[in-house]
C-alpha cells in the first residue's frame, strides 16, 4: 500500500482500498485517511468506484485495433504454410513483450480481424 501512497499525491487522486492489509499496524491505517486528504486524494471503497464506472488496474497495453492487427500480422502465413513473423516481432512492432502479445491473442478470437 505504500508504493501507492507514492503515486496518489495530486489533488483529484482516487486512493481506491479493496481491502485492508492487516501487515500494518492500526496507527497507520487509522491516520491513511489524514495523509490522503492533507493531499487532496480521495479514499474510496472499491464498490463505491465501480458504481462510478471505473475498473481500476492498469490500462491495456494494446487498443483493441492494435490487438486486431496483431492478429492480422500474427496470422499471416507464407506460401510454405509457415507463419510470416515471429510474436517476438509482432511484439518489438508495438514496444510490448512477447507475453502481452500472447495475452491480447488469446483474449482475441481468431477470426476478428
Amino acid at each position: 500500500m505504500s508504493k501507492a501512497l507514492l503515486v496518489a499525491h495530486r489533488r483529484g487522486d482516487q486512493f481506491v482500498v479493496t481491502k485492508f492489509g492487516l501487515g500494518r499496524s492500526l496507527e497507520h491505517l487509522i491516520d491513511l485517511p489524514a495523509q490522503l486528504q492533507e493531499r487532496g486524494v480521495d479514499l474510496v471503497g472499491l464498490a463505491a468506484a465501480r458504481a462510478r464506472g471505473r475498473t481500476g488496474g492498469q490500462k491495456p497495453k494494446l487498443t483493441l485495433r492494435q490487438a486486431r492487427i496483431a492478429r492480422q500480422i500474427y496470422e499471416e502465413v507464407g506460401p510454405g504454410g509457415r507463419r510470416v513473423h515471429t510474436v517476438e516481432q509482432i511484439a518489438a512492432e508495438f514496444g510490448v513483450t512477447r507475453p502481452t502479445i500472447y495475452r491480447h491473442l488469446a483474449k482475441l478470437p481468431a477470426d476478428a480481424g
